[in-house]
């Protein structure tokens, strides 16, 4: 994706493609897995992005007990630094000798959920950038959906690729070999966020995909690390992207959204700007309400909270640098795919950002509620002769005229 994930993060094309099907017979004959039952694609729309090999892992399986999440969207696969035409992790580890990230994946799977493989990101070098053409592009490409006996992939074309014509003509033409020669698979394509939907690179991007005749499951969006200011900004961002897939492709607003996804960076972005929680709901409700097709985030490695929690000067590969319990920005994941996330722990404290106003006295343990005050999961207060804790980010709700639905949980008289 972005700078921090930089940071830290010539055969004829009929015989290639031969080839890619021969492999995955092979593959399956040969005692692979057994193909994944797969989920249904608005669980891999709803896949946040996981380095699984960098950036302090997390366990998948324990996010997926806490917030009920089911997809995981793996980053990156790139061709080798050393050079070649052959996918690798990251640059480093072959995708043909692993066995972390398989294990990694037996262990999603085995609780009832799957994976999607991101290729590309920021930096490095990208298969498109090596291979002679897109049907050796495809054929490397193959190679991972063979592997992993993939549902479903992610393009993710952005700095410094797409800024090379062939190279992107190489990735989308991939693209479209890999969807003809995988029924079902589920592809994405993700690109840079402008204030004008995205840059002129990206347009060329689409362009491309017009004279290719490629249109895959979504076109998704960064709308950060440009000058972005909270949700407002974002879901502007993806207005005006709505009306280039319009204008790209002739397609009217509803047809464009039905092909349009977010992408979005929880907590403090590369270059400073900040989304909260409240700003995922708010694009999650646009994506919504708009029929979008995708909603996910850079990255599960960064959804919790930092050490010290107040460490909001910089930004981690490892932490959000905003105020939060663990996983909750994946749980915005769980409710774009229409699951019910369960309830989890409060941030370990609260902090300068997040502020509970001091007690006025009384028989109540926490501060009284204010008004202007902002809230955050786990934050409490006493109103009323009641004792309240937060559920979710909030600013002037009541407690106790929201209902038992509604963002304050009564925890009883004081």
């Amino acid at each position: 994706m972005k700078p921090l994930r930089a940071l830290l993060c010539g055969v004829a094309s009929a015989a290639l493609a031969a080839a890619g099907l021969t492999a995955l017979v092979a593959g399956q004959a040969s005692g692979a897995p057994a193909d994944a039952a797969g989920l249904g694609s608005r669980w891999y729309a709803a896949a946040p992005y996981l380095m699984p090999l960098d950036n302090d892992p997390p366990s998948a399986t324990a996010i997926m007990d806490a917030t009920g999440l089911k997809a995981f969207q793996l980053a990156f696969v790139l061709a080798p630094n050393g050079g070649g035409c052959s996918p690798s992790w990251g640059g480093t580890a072959p995708v043909s000798s692993d066995t972390a990230v398989a294990a990694t994946i037996s262990a999603i799977r085995a609780k009832g959920g799957d994976v999607s493989v991101s290729v590309g990101g920021y930096g490095g070098t990208k298969l498109g950038q090596n291979c002679s053409d897109a049907a050796s592009t495809a054929a490397a490409y193959q190679q991972v959906v063979t592997k992993y006996q993939l549902k479903a992939i992610d393009f993710d074309l952005e700095e410094p690729e797409y800024e090379n014509t062939a190279a992107i003509s190489h990735e989308i033409g991939a693209a479209k070999i890999l969807q003809q020669n995988n029924p079902g698979l589920y592809v994405s394509v993700t690109t840079a966020g402008t204030a004008d939907g995205t840059g002129w690179f990206g347009k060329q991007m689409l362009n491309e995909a017009k004279t290719q005749g490629f249109v895959p499951d979504n076109f998704s969006i960064m709308p950060f690390d440009g000058g972005f200011s909270g949700a407002a900004a974002q879901t502007a961002a993806l207005t005006a992207f709505n009306s280039v897939l319009q204008s790209t492709f002739g397609w009217s607003a509803a047809t464009a959204y039905a092909h349009e996804g977010f992408s979005g960076m929880n907590g403090r972005s590369d270059s400073g700007e900040y989304f909260s929680q409240s700003d995922f709901q708010t694009v999650l409700d646009y994506a919504t309400g708009h029929g979008m097709a995708r909603f996910t985030f850079w990255s599960l490695n960064r959804d919790r909270q930092c050490t010290p929690p107040d460490n909001n000067g910089r930004t981690s590969g490892t932490c959000s640098s905003v105020p939060q319990a663990a996983w909750d920005f994946a749980k915005y994941s769980v409710r774009f795919a229409g699951a019910t996330p369960p309830n989890s722990p409060p941030p370990s404290s609260p902090t300068p950002s997040s502020p509970t106003p001091s007690a006025p006295g009384g028989t109540c343990a926490a501060g009284a509620w204010s008004s202007s005050a902002v809230y955050t999961q786990g934050n409490e207060v006493s109103h009323g002769g009641h004792q309240w804790k937060a559920k979710w980010w909030t600013q002037n709700e009541e407690p106790g005229t929201t209902g038992q639905w509604g963002v304050w949980q009564d925890e009883g008289a004081c």
